[in-house]
This record gives C-alpha cells, sequence and structure tokens, in this order.
C-alpha cells in the first residue's frame, strides 16, 4: 500500500464522516468517484511477478578499481504486462562510475529489460545476489515488493609487481628442466666439476687444457688423462608461499594498509616463480586456513590470484602465532617464502621450519616504517619508542639470519623488485653470512 491509498483512504472517510455529521449528501456525492477511483486501482492491484533476471559481466576478473561492465536481463515470462521500479543490490564497497542501476519500466509479456552499468571496486571478492522488484498497478495504489534471484562474482586481483627472475635453491628440486641448479652433473651451462674421460663423452665437452696439464705429469707413467667437463643440472623446485593474514599483522596509516602490500607482493612472487616453470603452492593464514594446492601453469596462476583477491585479515585464537601451520602442505625440502610483518613469536616457527629442510625466505614489509610518517616523530618518547621497535625488529631479522634464513626487510615506499635484488645479491648475502637457499 502506497501513500497515495493511505491519503485517498482518509480522504473517503473524511468526505463520509462530514456528510453524516452534516446530514448532507454533497461531501457522499463527492466521495463517490474516489471511491470508485481506488475500487479499480484495488481491483487491478498486481499478482504474484513472474519474472526472471539474468547477469552478466564485461569480465570477471579484474585489476583493483578497473572499470567492469554489468549488465542485467529482466524478462517478464507471464501474461500480463506490467509497470516495474528495478533495483539492482550492489555489494558492499562496489560503485557506479557510469550508467545506472535503477530503471522504472514497463515490460509487455515476453519483454526484456536490460540495465548496463560500470563499476569499481578495490580488491576483493563480490557477490551479486539479488534484484529488487516493485510492481504496481495503473493508478500506482497497490505495489507488490519481491527479490528475483540473480547471482554473479567479480573477483578483484590484487595488483601486480612485475619482478625480475628470484634465483633459489632449495635443497631438493624435480625432475624437469628448468631455471634452479640442482646440484648434479648433468646437461646446463653451469661448470660443475671434472671427471675423467669415459666412453660416449662428447668431445666438445672435453677441458684440453686441464687435460694438458694432467699429461704432461703424467709423462713418465705409462696412462695419459683426459678429463671431461661437466655441467650442473638445471631443474625446477616446489615453492610454498605463506601470506600472513592474521588481524594482529595489519595495519593502517596514511598510506594505507599494510595487509594489501603483503598481498601484493605474494602476487609478485607467485607470478615470477610460475613464470619460470616452477610448481607453486598458497597458503592464507589468518581468521582460518585457504590453500590453493601445488600447480603449473596459466590456469593455476588465475587459482592463486582469485584466492588472492578473495583474502581478507581475520582472528582465530588457534592460529594466533605460526605454531599450528600445517607445513606437511609443503614438499620437503622445498622452498617456502613466508610473506608477512613478522611478530617476534613468529621466529622460533621458521627457524624450526629451517631446522627441518626447507629453504626459508622471509619477505617482510616494514610495520615501524609504514606507521610512521616523516617528521611525525616530535617528543623524544615518541624517539625512544621508534628507536626500541627498530632494535627489535632488527634482532628478530638477524635471529633469522644467523639460521641460514634469507631475509627481506621491505620499505614499502620503495618498489618490492628494487629490495629483492638488493637484498638478494651474492654479495649481500654473504655480508650477512647467510645464503638461506638462496642463489
Amino acid at each position: 500500500m502506497t501513500n497515495r491509498t493511505l491519503i485517498l483512504f482518509g480522504l473517503i472517510f473524511a468526505l463520509f464522516l462530514f456528510g453524516l455529521a452534516t446530514l448532507s449528501a454533497a461531501p457522499l456525492a463527492m466521495a463517490l468517484p474516489l471511491l470508485l477511483y481506488l475500487a479499480l486501482g484495488l481491483v487491478q492491484r498486481p499478482e504474484p511477478l513472474e519474472l526472471t533476471a539474468e547477469r552478466s559481466f564485461g569480465h570477471e576478473r579484474a585489476r583493483p578499481n578497473e572499470p567492469i561492465t554489468v549488465r542485467l536481463f529482466v524478462t517478464n515470462t507471464g501474461a500480463q504486462p506490467r509497470i516495474l521500479a528495478i533495483e539492482d543490490t550492489l555489494p558492499a564497497g562496489m560503485r557506479v562510475i557510469d550508467g545506472d542501476h535503477n530503471a522504472l519500466t514497463t515490460l509487455a509479456p515476453g519483454e526484456t529489460r536490460t540495465l548496463e552499468y560500470t563499476v569499481q571496486a578495490p580488491r576483493g571478492e563480490y557477490k551479486f545476489r539479488a534484484v529488487h522488484i516493485a510492481a504496481s498497478d495503473p493508478f500506482d495504489l497497490a505495489v507488490r515488493h519481491e527479490q528475483l534471484d540473480a547471482p554473479g562474482m567479480l573477483t578483484i586481483e590484487p595488483d601486480l609487481q612485475p619482478l625480475r627472475t628470484i634465483a633459489i635453491r632449495p635443497p631438493r628440486t624435480r625432475g624437469f628442466a628448468g631455471p634452479i641448479a640442482a646440484r648434479q652433473a648433468g646437461s646446463g651451462v653451469d661448470f660443475f666439476f671434472l671427471r675423467e674421460y669415459q666412453p660416449g663423452d662428447r668431445q666438445r665437452a672435453i677441458n684440453w687444457r686441464a687435460s694438458a696439464r694432467a699429461i704432461a705429469r703424467a709423462q713418465a707413467r705409462a696412462d695419459q688423462t683426459v678429463f671431461t667437463n661437466l655441467f650442473e643440472q638445471e631443474r625446477i623446485a616446489d615453492v610454498g608461499l605463506i601470506l600472513d593474514a592474521r588481524q594482529q599483522s595489519e595495519l593502517h596509516s596514511q598510506r594505507g594498509s599494510l595487509f594489501e602490500r603483503s598481498v601484493q607482493a605474494t602476487a609478485a612472487l607467485a607470478d615470477t616463480f610460475l613464470s619460470n616453470g616452477n610448481r607453486v603452492s598458497l597458503l592464507i593464514y589468518g581468521g582460518g586456513i585457504a590453500s590453493v594446492f601445488p600447480g603449473y601453469g596459466r590456469g593455476h596462476r588465475m587459482r592463486i590470484f582469485a584466492a588472492l583477491g578473495r583474502a581478507t585479515p581475520g582472528h582465530h585464537f588457534v592460529f594466533e602465532t605460526l605454531r599450528n601451520l600445517p607445513t606437511r602442505m609443503f614438499t620437503p625440502q622445498s622452498q617456502i617464502v613466508f610473506v608477512g610483518p613478522l611478530p617476534g613469536e613468529d621466529v622460533d616457527t621458521l627457524v624450526r621450519m629451517r631446522a627441518r629442510g626447507y629453504a626459508v625466505m622471509v619477505v617482510s614489509p616494514n610495520p615501524v616504517r609504514f606507521a610512521t610518517q616523516p617528521g611525525e616523530v616530535s617528543s623524544r618518547s615518541d624517539a625512544l619508542a621508534l628507536r626500541a621497535a627498530t632494535a627489535e625488529r632488527a634482532l628478530h631479522l638477524q635471529q633469522l639470519r644467523r639460521q641460514g634464513i634469507t631475509t627481506v626487510d621491505w620499505d614499502v615506499d620503495e618498489p618490492l623488485d628494487t629490495v629483492l635484488r638488493s637484498a638478494l645479491r651474492p654479495s649481500a648475502l654473504q655480508a650477512r653470512g647467510n645464503i638461506g637457499g638462496v642463489a
């Protein structure tokens, strides 16, 4: 029932009362047309709607704030024309930048009305569920409201920062050709060691200089030794990515969200390792556990990016620390990359993973620098607190490095690729006294 209907009822009732009070027929005569108008409207009130709704998208995956076209098709499958107000319900966080997701229209039997509009949204997963429909009679006296199911889902993937190849050397590799030195002799480009010539060795692999020196030293003996160059095999590896999605690891500042930077770093690392042919898995550790099991190729990359698009910080008392990390998900002696701000209580767990034979790398967005704006530290107490937090973080990183874990301290104001290239230089690793499974 609309406001117009209520006003009409009130007016008719008032005229009848006035006519009865004055014993006059004129008010009653004036109420009769209004009563007829109301009766016609109620007789033609909308019956249960026979409508269908479908939805389509220009593309179901996009980057943050990339325009996406949404099309909604509403069809009248009944035998009566309908006057409809259509309102498409948008998921929270999404905004319309072009077009309109509302419409007022008349649908004849079998006719379809299309709503087309363009939306933007930050990273996340957005589920469209229902369309609100309001149908009225020709006089707009009675309105029927219904919800039509029109499910749909959009995944906004994280921004991708392309990285150059990251050289890793896990203890175990897989039996397929790839970019990682396998510590085994075979076909490759890097020299491994020399051995005596054996029948079947290629002549181009003979080390003539080493053979000449050996022959010169063995002139007094009857045998003469020829040496062959052996090269190190290059294979692919298993890489496990762990994204820290615990609520206590989230931090907001004028720079935005620290968790978003961790998601972007994980996406960039996954893209790089997959591009090099490695088998990559993903574990999101936070309010629960979400995982993408190991795989290769473009389809697997889409699965990982979809999981990262859905990732949100969460809290669960079971996962407050990394002690319950399901390490059995990862192949033994594979490469593990942990991405997160590195609270102090995580150090022991990462050290134990290294002791179990994993090659561990930590890519840690620096929460101290992220939360501190230049010029914000004005008081002596703030300066002392900043120094203490910086020293504590440096101590945690040093504890990891002493156990052979490669650490990357990432100031998020700098490109991740630049920080990785600097932190993973051989000279930088040797200066810190660890290689942590990185070549």
